[in-house]
């Protein structure tokens, strides 16, 4: 029989023993991490105050909703593109009705159309590759790398003699790798669209993002970092591709100057006051929102930075990423699957890369089924020839297949994020040492 001492060095040794031990996951029985599953709403609506109501109050006041109805050191809008250039640090800035739209004017002022080629990455959102082919041009896919952003090793072969543009796409708040994109495209006059739609307010390097092509666009909709519930917007530091921009934003108009290029068509794009008002009380709480969702984001990176064998996302510029989501890698898709089913039982969830969509794989893209049968872009011999479909960009697929991550929110608290990191420290070496 034990006497006491004996008993309590056994029960201290016990107690060593399970604190070493994994805990149970929640999925085989286990407690959970939580018992309401970590989540946050949208951004830029957590941030709604008396600002953006006095903004909105001041229009319905002013009884001028349309922004050329007032003078320009008056319009919400126009106050809201000259304080958004000055936070991308570019010369010139427009506010356009959507993120799409913004790609569109995009497109005009690049003088993209038939006969072109636009390199996309084979992961992003429909309105990249939609607005190349309303262009009239040809998109042509290149795979990402581990960023989930075009991988510059993969951009050179794919040039041709019809190559119009590179579009750089930040997804998700991370930063596509601009250096050797921008160094590919002037060893070949080539031109860079930088679409940060996903990433407002995220840099490279101490850029922002959207400021280093020759043209940038972003989304101001609902899920993005500020937002009037829709809204886009255009920026340059080239006068002539602002020019081309804002005539092609407002029906061929230059209202604030005038024109000086010949006679070109455009579409009607423009911002109206209300959403102008709501964004400009908005683009003042950016950093805010921004460091707050950083704030939370370092705290899960540095509570697993120890784990063994963590394969996280690819970050080419670690300060610079908004910190949208933790993204974890694993070697097959099957256990991405099983961190994804174990993570949701500890009631932190997590997603695969997401907001976007694997463009290869949509089968109306590998039908080419298009606007109509004779549209430009397909229509001709190049277009034919063009490989799209699943086999198009297999590291792309590949890539996406293996990632999952616990989204991040600006407005979680500390226990929040202990329990993010609670719940990967507990699931993570289950699945990866399985």
């Amino acid at each position: 029989m034990l006497d006491r001492r004996d008993f309590l060095a056994a029960a201290a040794l016990a107690a060593v023993a399970n604190a070493d031990a994994a805990p149970q996951l929640a999925m085989n029985g286990g407690a959970p991490v939580r018992i309401q599953p970590l989540g946050g709403p949208n951004w830029g609506p957590q941030y709604y105050d008396d600002k953006e109501q006095k903004q909105l109050q001041e229009v319905l006041d002013s009884h001028n909703p349309f922004r050329f109805s007032n003078p320009l050191d008056k319009s919400k809008v126009a106050n809201f593109e000259n304080e958004y250039a000055a936070r991308m640090q570019t010369k010139y800035a427009l506010a356009v009705t959507s993120g799409t739209a913004a790609l569109h004017v995009a497109m005009a002022a690049l003088e993209v159309g038939p006969g072109d080629e636009v390199i996309i990455p084979a992961w992003t959102w429909y309105s990249c590759y939609n607005t190349v082919i309303q262009a009239g041009a040809l998109p042509v896919f290149a795979e990402i790398d581990e960023s989930f952003n075009l991988d510059p090793n993969d951009i050179e072969h794919r040039i041709t003699p019809q190559t119009k543009a590179i579009m750089a796409v930040h997804l998700q708040g991370n930063p596509a790798d601009m250096d050797p994109i921008l160094e590919i495209a002037r060893k070949h006059h080539l031109k860079v669209l930088e679409d940060s739609s996903q990433s407002v307010g995220a840099s490279y390097k101490g850029r922002p993002l959207g400021s280093m092509g020759d043209i940038g666009i972003y989304s101001l909709q609902q899920s993005k970092t500020i937002t009037a519930g829709e809204g886009g917007a255009v920026v340059t530091s080239d006068p002539y591709l602002f020019e081309r921009a804002f005539r092609f934003h407002d029906v061929t108009f230059r209202r604030d100057l005038p024109a000086k290029l010949r006679f070109m068509p455009g579409l009607n794009y423009r911002m109206n006051e209300f959403t102008g008002g709501v964004l400009l009380a908005q683009l003042r709480k950016l950093d805010t929102i921004i460091g707050d969702v950083r704030r939370n984001a370092r705290r899960v990176y540095a509570g697993i930075r120890d784990l063994p064998g963590t394969h996280l996302r690819r970050l080419y510029d670690p300060q610079g990423e908004l910190g949208t989501g933790i993204f974890l890698g694993f070697k097959t898709k099957e256990d991405r699957q099983r961190y994804a089913a174990a993570m949701k039982a500890e009631g932190v969830p997590v997603s695969g890369p997401a907001g976007s969509v694997i463009l290869p794989t949509v089968p109306e893209i590998e039908q080419k089924v298009t606007v109509t049968p004779r549209w430009p872009s397909f229509a001709s011999d190049r277009g034919q020839s063009i490989r799209y479909g699943a086999g198009c960009c297999p590291r792309t697929i590949d890539i996406l297949s293996r990632f999952a991550g616990v989204m991040m929110s600006p407005k979680y608290t500390e226990r929040d994020t202990q329990d993010a990191v609670t719940a990967i420290r507990k699931v993570y070496p289950a699945i990866v040492q399985a």
